[in-house]
């Protein structure tokens, strides 16, 4: 199953930038609140905002990759996987936005970096 590890870093890695690319053009768009009137005009910006667009494709594509890891690798080692993207949009939101990250969310990032080690040693 180890073999199959780059494949699933390229679906997590795809999955990732699509959450940072949609993050960036909800930047752009701003905060918005869920009402009727609302609906159609942010949908309008939102689908012509080039982030969200290629946040939305990147969703697509790493849904097509997924779809051929799980033909190739038991779930219960691959779904657990999904957890690195965590840790790349966590370092991501720190680097690109400023997010705060405390010392208990770089704490949660380490565990969740040991717990995908631990992982990949059973495969």
């Amino acid at each position: 199953m180890n073999k199959y590890i780059p494949l699933i870093i390229v679906g997590v890695l795809l999955n990732a930038f699509a959450q940072i690319s949609i993050k960036q053009g909800m930047r752009v768009i701003g905060s918005f609140s869920f009402s009727l009137e609302n609906f159609f005009p942010i949908l309008i910006r939102a689908s012509l905002n080039p982030f969200v667009l290629a946040g939305l494709t990147c969703y697509v594509i790493s849904v097509l990759v997924w779809m051929m890891v799980l033909s190739r690798v038991e779930v219960s080692f691959a779904y657990p996987l999904l957890s690195i993207g965590y840790v790349v949009t966590a370092f991501a939101g720190f680097l690109l936005f400023g997010e705060n990250m405390g010392v208990v969310r770089w704490l949660g990032v380490i565990i969740i970096c040991f717990g995908v080690y631990l992982i990949t040693r059973t495969g």
